[in-house]
């Protein structure tokens, strides 16, 4: 499902200031393609989605430099410059999405993450995948469970962190 509305703006004025222009980026869990509309024209954006109707029902090889249809937990790559983690780890277990976060820190320079707190969710339009496991995040747990991020904006049922171990 698309990620919310709710810090979006300050998100994308922190990606305009502080990436570089075309730089590469992997939008990960694409769904929509709303990371593509609101910041593509200054990135050249890949995408990974694991939903294949997400792919074919948003059209995101129109949007998208590449798209791959793939989970993330089992995708490698080489190198991207900057990568959007646009409500991804709350669908997976903690160790899971810590070991695809390591992977990451390995394989690009900046990283976004866009985090719900305490927020249940069950499948959505026949997509598995869209359960929260981690539906009991707030930010203390954030913080331990994933160090090496700071908040760039903060709500009581939204986050957006970056890298803060550089």
């Amino acid at each position: 499902m698309s990620s919310i509305d709710v810090g979006k703006k300050e998100a994308v004025n922190w990606i305009l200031e502080n990436i570089p222009l075309d730089a590469t980026c992997l939008d990960v869990g694409a769904c929509d393609g709303k990371w593509a509309q609101l910041v593509g024209m200054h990135l050249e954006m890949d995408a990974i989605e694991i939903f294949p109707k997400y792919v074919r029902r948003y059209k995101l090889e129109n949007k998208y430099r590449r798209v791959y249809l793939a989970d993330i937990r089992r995708f490698k790559y080489d190198h991207y410059d900057f990568i959007i983690f646009g409500d991804v780890l709350e669908h997976m277990t903690v160790e899971q999405a810590q070991e695809v976060l390591a992977y990451a820190k390995d394989h690009c320079d900046q990283i976004l993450i866009a985090i719900p707190f305490l927020w249940e969710q069950g499948p959505i339009r026949g997509n598995p995948n869209e359960v929260h496991v981690q539906d009991d995040l707030t930010p203390e747990l954030f913080n331990e469970r994933y160090p090496g991020f700071k908040p760039i904006f903060m709500s009581a049922q939204y986050a957006y962190y970056v890298r803060d171990d550089l």
